[in-house]
């Protein structure tokens, strides 16, 4: 699977959130269904998204790489799928 196609497909078709803020957010309600963490991502976010019942995928890349894969000119640290849309992003989770 190509992740950063499918990351993209999935922010252009289907309902994403950036950042560690609102990926914890999702993760308390229960709406969150993967979490792509950055591999810097601060480690009290991390902490808190591990404790949720969400699958996490830890990217391999920094915030830098992952703001890249999402096509944004900026990091991210956290990225959270509520809706895949039209990709098979949520195809990461039987892999975890």
């Amino acid at each position: 699977m190509d992740i950063n196609r499918e990351l993209r497909s999935a922010i252009g078709t289907g309902n994403v959130q950036l950042g560690t803020s609102q990926c914890r957010e999702a993760v308390a309600a229960g709406k969150a269904k993967l979490v792509l963490l950055a591999r810097n991502c601060p480690a009290a976010a991390v902490e808190d998204i591990e404790r949720g019942e969400v699958p996490v995928y830890h990217f391999d890349g920094t915030n830098a790489d992952l703001g890249i894969a999402c096509g944004k000119p900026f990091g991210i640290s956290a990225v959270t799928i509520l809706d895949g849309g039209n990709s098979e992003i949520l195809g990461l989770c039987a892999t975890l």
